[in-house]
C-alpha cells in the first residue's frame, strides 16, 4: 500500500478499542500490562519491514527476531530494528525461541496458513498480514486451529483500526446515507508491479504475486481490503459474484491478473463493485458507499459525506463533526474531519492492546475468514468464468 503523508494526532496513540471484548477473562492474561511484548516478523518484504518502523514507535512492543529465506530481504529487515535483533532464515527455529511471544506473519499469500498454524502451536500469538489464508481448505484449517487456541489472532486488515473508517461505519448505520443501494470501489495503479530481481533464478521467489502457486494477484493483495469493508458495513457476506479479468497490458509471463473486475451480491439487493487496474491510476483508491439519502467517500486517509437532494452549501455541523463551518469540498462532498493515526500503526497498537488485555481484535479470525472466502470466490468466477456463490465453511 502506499503511504500517505499526513498529521498524526498523538492523542489518538493510546485510544482503546472500545468494542472489544474479553476472550477467556482474566485465566490467560500476558504477565502485565506494563511488560514487553516481543515480536518476530516472519517476512522482511516491503510490507514486513514496512511494518517494522511502526513497531519501533509503540511503547513496549519489540521486534527482537527477523525472517526471511531471502538474505538481501532479511539484512534490509534486520536494518529497520531498533536495537537487536537475531536474524532467520527458518521460521521455525524463529518460533523456538522463547523469548518472542508474538509473531507477523508477511510472507507470501501461500505460506500464511501454515505458518500462522505453526506460530499457534508454538504458544505465539499471530498478526496475519492479509489476504489471511489461500484457498477454501487454508482458511478453514486455519480457522479451526484458532478457534482451538487460547493464543491472540488479528489479521492484516488495518483500516478496521482506522478510527476515520469506525468513525464513517457507524455514520452508515446510523442511516446518515439511508438505506444502503451499492457500492464502488476501485484500486488502480499505473505499473507493472514487479519488484526488481538481483539474480533470475530468484524471479518466483522475489515476485511471487504474479504467480497462481502462490498469489491470489489484485483480488487478494488490494480488494481484500475493500471486500472486508463491505462485509463490515453490512454486516454480511455475499450471497454471489461474476467476474472478468485478463493479462491484457503486461505480456510479461505473469499468471495473475492485470486488471480484475468483481461484482458481488449482497443481501436487500446490494451489489458491490471492485476493479483493480496496472494501466491507469486514475482516482488511485476510492471507496463509495451509495444510499438513498446520500454517499460517503473514502481514500486512504480522508472521507467526505454527499447527500441526496441538497445543493451545495456551507453547514456548521456533519453527523457530529462540529466546530468551524463546513464547506463543500468541489466534485466530493462535507470533508468529514476525523483525527487518527496511520491504520497501519493503529493496527499493531490494537494488536499489542490485545495481547496484554486478553480481549478479541476487531479484525480477527470470523471477519479475516470471511475476506478471504470473497476473495476466493472472486478468483474462482474469474478464473473459471462462472458465477460463484457463497462458500459456507466448518470453523468459520
Amino acid at each position: 500500500m502506499k503511504r500517505r503523508e499526513f498529521v498524526v494526532k498523538s492523542s489518538l496513540a493510546t485510544a482503546a478499542v472500545a468494542t472489544s471484548t474479553s476472550v477467556l477473562g482474566n485465566i490467560n492474561r500476558f504477565r502485565g500490562a506494563n511488560e514487553t511484548v516481543n515480536v518476530g516478523v516472519i517476512g522482511t518484504g516491503d510490507r514486513g519491514s514496512g511494518l517494522t518502523p511502526f513497531i519501533n514507535q509503540i511503547d513496549k512492543f519489540n521486534v527482537i527476531a527477523c525472517c526471511d529465506t531471502l538474505p538481501f530481504r532479511l539484512e534490509n529487515g534486520m536494518s529497520k530494528v531498533k536495537g537487536k535483533a537475531e536474524g532467520y532464515t527458518d521460521y521455525r527455529k524463529l518460533l523456538d525461541n522463547p523469548n518472542v511471544d508474538a509473531v507477523l506473519i508477511a510472507t507470501p499469500f501461500n505460506t500464511h496458513s501454515k505458518i500462522a498454524m505453526d506460530a499457534l502451536d508454538a504458544g505465539k500469538h499471530v498478526y496475519c498480514e492479509k489476504t489471511m489464508a489461500k484457498g477454501y481448505d487454508g482458511i478453514q484449517h486455519l480457522a479451526g486451529k484458532v478457534k482451538s487456541s487460547s493464543k491472540i489472532f488479528q489479521t492484516g486488515h488495518q483500516y478496521h483500526s482506522s478510527r476515520l473508517y469506525s468513525h464513517v461505519v457507524n455514520m452508515i448505520k446510523n442511516g446518515t446515507i439511508g438505506k444502503i443501494t451499492a457500492f464502488e470501489c476501485q484500486w488502480n495503479r499505473n505499473g507493472n508491479w514487479r519488484r526488481p530481481v538481483p539474480s533470475p533464478e530468484l524471479e518466483r521467489a522475489v515476485n511471487w504475486r504474479m504467480y497462481r502457486e502462490f498469489s491470489g494477484g489484485l483480488a487478494a493483495e488490494l480488494c481484500s481490503h475493500q471486500l472486508d469493508f463491505a462485509n463490515w458495513v453490512t454486516e454480511s457476506t455475499p450471497e454471489k459474484v461474476m467476474g472478468m479479468g485478463g493479462v491484457d497490458y503486461w505480456k510479461d509471463g505473469r499468471e495473475t491478473y492485470d486488471n480484475i473486475h468483481l461484482l458481488y451480491s449482497y443481501p436487500n439487493g446490494v451489489k458491490a463493485t471492485f476493479t483493480c487496474l496496472t494501466s491507469n491510476s486514475m482516482d488511485d483508491y476510492k471507496i463509495k458507499v451509495m444510499g438513498d439519502k446520500g454517499t460517503i467517500i473514502l481514500d486512504y486517509v480522508k472521507a467526505w459525506f454527499y447527500p441526496e437532494g441538497k445543493n451545495n452549501k456551507e453547514m456548521g455541523e456533519v453527523d457530529g463533526v462540529s466546530g468551524a463551518t463546513v464547506k463543500w469540498d468541489e466534485g466530493k462532498g462535507y470533508p468529514l474531519n476525523i483525527d487518527h493515526e496511520d491504520p497501519s500503526k493503529q493496527a499493531l497498537y490494537d494488536f499489542r492492546e490485545s495481547i496484554v488485555n486478553n480481549t478479541e481484535p476487531i479484525s480477527n479470525i470470523t471477519t479475516g475468514a470471511n475476506a478471504a472466502i470473497c476473495v476466493q470466490m472472486g478468483l474462482d468466477a474469474m478464473y473459471n468464468e462462472e458465477i460463484v456463490h457463497w462458500k459456507t465453511l466448518p470453523n468459520v
